[in-house]
């Protein structure tokens, strides 16, 4: 049996394929309300102030500063209420020497206000007068005219992912719609006599096609738009054809199985046969993971994942989401979310190769403990099982019991 000869760490393999990359420069215009996870295609720039207008924080009264110089509990300033400036409205209300005006929360200030007394900081004298029982300092229960954004203030940089509060963000500016980046169209490729679909009746020897379907819901997960192109059997032509449509008709490529290097693993072989420059990467020094086939035909990356679920799903994690955010012009996919807890037992490794290792989260007495899920990478409910993963660095030999880990939550 051949062996692997170029076996990478994981982050130099994204690095072989990474000069091979296009970015996609195809844009389309979205609502901003529906724009989440998209990759923005340009500098968006705040088109006006943010607050447009000197607003309150606080519940109390518009007043000037200076009026409530000195004003405590025992000797406090006493103001005139002249009007009140309602939600929604624009003030009417210009205050003189010793003048206070209600005001509400995220409402304008008094034309001559500079400061907001918190309703709690002052005493009802009749229905026309307060007293002021602390000095408000000039600026103090007030966000100013442009303290959020700036008009012409760059607000999302070009590439940037939209989360939730980007949308909020440029909504509030009044930016409805957005230009961004095309969904790079990922097609699937399953290979393996022994795969049926999953609504037929298995027989002995065949198994459901699970990869197609996890692997597509990565691919929308990572903000893509996935591209089932065909099951095929364990045949050179038949795997050829498939790709060779896949190729004209999406931005990447992935197969399903087929990276190993027994006789009926064909990837690197069809990879290799439908152009330049083919296998750039064949084996990365991952458990699980290992057979992984990284190349790229003619501008468009290419990936071999192994067959086993288990295998495929870390690997895409590692290599294919990051290609395609940067086909998307972003510089480096967004971050997952990550916990840190106390792990439950040894995690054995070998050094120079890193393992990846799912992991169930167990909270008691307000500790939170990883506890490995132990299981072969064909079995899929070893990920159905666990809340995340931990990665055991390539230049260690294990984690111990009592270690406090990062897990990279599902």
């Amino acid at each position: 049996m051949p062996e692997f000869f170029n076996v990478l760490a994981p982050q130099a393999a994204f690095e072989a394929i990474k000069p091979m990359l296009p970015v996609i420069i195809e844009t389309e215009v979205v609502p901003t309300a529906r724009s989440l996870g998209r990759v923005t295609a340009e500098v968006i720039l705040s088109p006006e102030d943010l607050p447009a207008f000197a607003r309150s924080t606080m519940d109390g009264y518009s007043v000037r500063s200076r009026d409530t110089f000195g004003a405590s509990e025992g000797l406090p300033s006493y103001l005139d209420i002249v009007g009140e400036v309602s939600m929604g409205k624009a003030a009417d209300v210009k205050l003189g020497v010793g003048q206070a005006a209600t005001a509400y929360t995220g409402g304008m200030l008094a034309h001559g206000a500079d400061a907001v007394v918190m309703v709690e900081r002052t005493q009802t004298l009749d229905e026309t007068s307060i007293e002021v029982l602390r000095a408000a300092a000039p600026g103090e229960n007030v966000v100013q005219v442009g303290e959020d954004v700036r008009k012409g203030e760059p607000i999302l940089s070009k590439g940037s992912v939209i989360r939730p509060q980007d949308i909020g963000g440029m909504l509030a500016l009044g930016i409805t719609s957005v230009s961004v980046s095309r969904k790079p169209v990922v097609g699937i490729i399953s290979t393996g006599d022994e795969l049926v679909p999953p609504d037929n009746k298995i027989s002995p020897g065949q198994i459901r096609d699970i990869n197609s379907y996890t692997i597509s819901a990565l691919v929308e997960q990572s903000g893509g738009e996935p591209q089932c192109i065909a099951l095929v059997s364990d045949d050179f032509e038949a795997q050829r054809q498939a790709a060779i449509e896949g190729l004209g008709a999406c931005d990447a490529l992935v197969f399903s199985a087929g990276s190993s290097v027994s006789s009926r693993d064909l990837t690197a072989d069809v990879l290799n046969s439908l152009g330049e420059p083919g296998v750039l990467v064949h084996g990365i020094s991952i458990k699980p993971g290992k057979p992984t086939v990284v190349g790229a035909v003619d501008g468009k990356p290419v990936f071999g994942l192994p067959g086993n679920p288990v295998s495929a799903m870390v690997v895409f994690d590692l290599l294919v989401r990051p290609t395609m955010y940067h086909l998307s012009g972003c510089e480096a996919a967004p971050p997952h979310s990550t916990a840190q807890a106390t792990l439950a037992r040894d995690i054995p490794s070998v050094a120079g190769r890193e393992d990846y290792v799912p992991v169930r989260m167990v909270s008691s007495d307000g500790c939170v403990s990883a506890e490995p899920v132990f299981g072969k990478s064909n079995l899929i409910y070893t990920l159905v099982r666990s809340d995340g993963i931990v990665r055991v660095p390539l230049d260690k030999s294990g984690l111990y019991a009592g270690e406090v880990v990062n897990v990279r939550l599902f």
